[in-house]
């Protein structure tokens, strides 16, 4: 019974932002716990090459490459994957990128692009995959967020406004979706070696900030953000809904 709540065979998982990273790490995860994956990035050889390694490890799996925050590309695209592969049953929004430089030179352009990758990709491929799942009564919406969903830093305002941003729309959907039978929840990672912040744990001075203020004493290692991914895919957590889960050491914990 225990294992059976959490077993995603059956179940279609679109996950964007899947070709590296966290993206991809979730979406093995997802795999291995039954799921059929699409993977989904801008860049049709990197998303292939991804679609190649799960499918190398015998897990189902489709490859849709297009830019998550252009809304005629989500429509047209979300439509044909529920048309041609059948229905999103689990969204996770994981597209991001990071934008760094002190906030009085950041420019408006800068500003915009952060906005539209970390923000407005999340509404537009949610309320797509959304006018699918409401109809159906069930679905679940999972939203990449961040410590930087609660927490600033120097140098990144652009991301920290852009989570602190998808923490509240993760809300704002639960507040309007739930009643149909979706639950939209959100995953906040701490700080993890990823692509996406090489230039910080690569950094010794960063290392050693980062391992002295996280109580677990050390960067989180991505296969850790699996077990929370697979629980809000889940019937596992059929009545969890408008949270943010942070994974992250206890970052967030303490001062």
């Amino acid at each position: 019974m225990v294992q059976s709540i959490f077993d995603l065979t059956g179940h279609r998982a679109f996950i964007s932002g899947s070709s590296r990273g966290i993206g991809f790490t979730i979406a093995r995860g997802l795999a291995e716990a039954g799921a059929e994956i699409v993977l989904n990035a801008r860049n049709a050889a990197e998303v292939d090459k991804a679609r190649q390694e799960l499918a190398a490890a015998g897990h189902r799996v489709h490859a849709r490459p297009f830019d998550v925050s252009d809304p005629a590309a989500v429509a047209k695209n979300i439509d044909a994957i529920e048309a041609e592969i059948g229905a999103i049953d689990i969204l996770f929004n994981n597209a991001g990128i990071q934008r760094r430089g002190p906030l009085v030179d950041v420019t408006a352009q800068t500003w915009r692009d952060v906005m539209s990758v970390n923000v407005d990709s999340v509404f537009i491929v949610g309320q797509a995959v959304a006018r699918h799942m409401i109809p159906r009564g069930r679905g679940k919406i999972v939203n990449t967020c961040s410590v930087g969903s609660e927490l600033a830093r120097p140098t990144i305002a652009p991301y920290t406004t852009s989570k602190g941003a998808v923490k509240m729309l993760t809300k704002s959907m639960c507040a309007e979706w739930a009643r149909h039978g979706l639950q939209i929840n959100g995953i906040g990672p701490g700080y993890f070696k990823t692509e996406l912040n090489v230039a910080l744990h690569t950094n010794p001075a960063f290392n050693q900030w980062v391992e002295t203020r996280t109580p677990a004493g050390r960067w989180g290692e991505l296969p850790e953000l699996v077990g929370v991914a697979v629980f809000l895919a889940s019937e596992a957590s059929s009545y969890v809904n408008g949270q943010v889960f942070y994974v992250d050491g206890g970052f967030t914990a303490v001062m």
